[in-house]
């Protein structure tokens, strides 16, 4: 049977689109494809970099693709955040960052040239625990009253450290310094490897820390423990009162999360959330997760933990308002 022109035409887009079709579906169900690049917003050897590594060796192996871990420091998490918002929605460009880089720095640097809520998109909640205030041992410190107690008779003359304006442990000495009156300089750093080992070394006498960097060197004596953040006392760190036993309620608790940028298929966002959730389960990683000082987060869906991120945006952003934290 003759076919007219106009059928002709009418078959042969039939077929063109249903070509597109069917690589489109290909592409999207044979990714990944190649390797994955894991932007972390912080420093090589600190928290971040840690857990990124953490959850990116399993992670390959499931996905049959090397994952490849990029920390980038600064700016509190500004730096990675910026590259990975600006990057290709297409599953092969991820972000690793703490609750402090997402929920603070909108906040803290208005002029952000990124918005964080709609240029990048939440995969998953990775761990939860609080931070820790450290002192090098010999400020004869040992909790967070004797903390206060020196700074209270020597105003001005305490520095304490943190891992930059606007981070998690900047807010959490600057509400510590609201609460007790206290005349405390901060002494920002651009990774927490300088902050620790300047702590270490005494150049700065005490500090806000992720909540696993530090432990080899408490353990070794070569920094103390003052206290430590959050709902409850962290796996690693049982015998260390939390600032809110020590009468400072400071019961936020942090996490890190998994971020995309905007545009990156539902279908791989899924993928990514249903097998991080799966891999945190598992005896293998919980146990990594745990001997780092964090406890494995409810499994919780994409648009669940984008929720969870809001609520927890309005205690830590609340708090920077109150403290009059900003970029100047």
């Amino acid at each position: 049977m003759s076919h007219t022109p106009l059928q002709r035409r009418t078959v042969l887009l039939g077929g063109m689109l249903l070509g597109a079709g069917a690589r489109a579906f290909a592409s999207e169900d044979a990714w990944p494809g190649r390797p994955i690049h894991l932007v972390v917003a912080g420093s090589a050897g600190a928290g971040g970099d840690i857990f990124a590594r953490l959850i990116a060796d399993p992670l390959s192996r499931v996905l049959k693709q090397p994952i490849v871990v990029d920390p980038k420091p600064g700016a509190n998490g500004l730096i990675a955040c910026d590259t990975v918002a600006k990057a290709a929605g297409d599953g092969y460009t991820l972000l690793f960052a703490p609750s402090s880089s997402i929920l603070i720095n909108p906040v803290i640097h208005p002029k952000l040239p990124y918005d964080a809520e709609k240029d990048l998109v939440p995969i998953t909640q990775v761990g939860a625990a609080g931070i820790l205030l450290v002192a090098n041992p010999g400020t004869g410190f040992r909790n967070l009253a004797d903390m206060v107690a020196y700074a209270k008779a020597n105003p001005g003359k305490l520095a304490y450290g943190s891992w930059g304006t606007g981070s998690s442990g900047h807010l959490a000495m600057e509400g510590i310094k609201a609460h007790y009156g206290l005349d405390m300089p901060h002494a920002p750093y651009k990774t927490l490897v300088t902050e620790v080992s300047d702590i270490m070394a005494n150049n700065i006498s005490v500090g806000f820390t992720d909540i696993a960097s530090p432990i080899p060197h408490m353990r070794a004596g070569r920094l103390v423990g003052l206290g430590q953040t959050g709902s409850q006392r962290w796996p690693a760190t049982q015998d260390l009162p939390t600032l809110a036993e020590q009468g400072y309620k400071f019961e936020a608790d942090g996490w890190y999360g998994v971020f995309a940028p905007a545009g990156t298929p539902a279908a791989v966002i899924d993928r990514l959330n249903a097998e991080i959730n799966r891999l945190q389960k598992t005896d293998e990683v919980r146990q990594r997760i745990e001997g780092q000082n964090m406890v494995v987060p409810p499994s919780r869906s994409a648009k669940e933990f984008a929720a969870s991120i809001q609520r927890d945006a309005a205690i830590w952003q609340g708090l920077a308002r109150m403290t009059e934290l900003k970029d100047k």
